[in-house]
């Protein structure tokens, strides 16, 4: 029996494991692609020479993987800080100011995070060039949050949160 019950789980979740990981590998492929299109656009925008460009290819590897690291990590603090806040349920003290301390943390690490990026790229960037490409890289970001905003509606949902709450309420966006 309970060899039966083994083979129907492993069966149950072998194609979600499957899906997800193709889901998960898709994800990541779009990212680079939509990365690689960015650079090349940044480079023909800023007139870029090759040793440049390269450079500042370097940078955003070396720089995005951190950054998604800590906006992850924000993203869980605010969806567990908006657990704590459910309405009804008494919040535990503790654990809402340890999730608003590392709320603020994160937004200090990631200010950190952009001097570094900005003072690597002072060295091979000209300070033109260096706020032609912040301002590109603000529109950027401002557009792919839109499109997950519309993303999330035109699922059903209210954008970047999970949803309505019970009760009628929605998530903070």
């Amino acid at each position: 029996m309970k060899r039966l019950w083994l083979l129907a789980l492993a069966v149950t979740l072998v194609p979600a494991v499957n899906a997800q990981q193709r889901d998960t590998q898709e994800v990541g492929r779009l990212r680079q692609e939509i990365e690689r299109r960015f650079t090349s656009y940044v480079q023909q925008e800023l007139d870029l020479t090759t040793e440049q460009a390269t450079k500042l290819r370097a940078s955003q590897e070396k720089f995005s993987t951190r950054r998604r690291s800590i906006m992850i990590d924000q993203w869980n603090r605010r969806r567990a800080l908006e657990d704590q806040m459910e309405p009804g349920v008494a919040a535990n003290s503790d654990s809402v100011n340890k999730l608003m301390d590392g709320i603020r943390d994160g937004r200090a690490e990631l200010l950190k995070l952009e001097q570094d990026q900005d003072e690597e790229m002072s060295k091979y960037l000209t300070p033109v060039q260096r706020a032609r490409y912040h301002q590109m890289r603000e529109r950027f970001m401002t557009r792919v949050t839109e499109m997950r905003m519309q993303r999330g509606r035109d699922r059903g949902g209210y954008g970047l949160d999970r949803g309505p709450r019970p009760g009628g309420r929605r998530r903070g966006i």
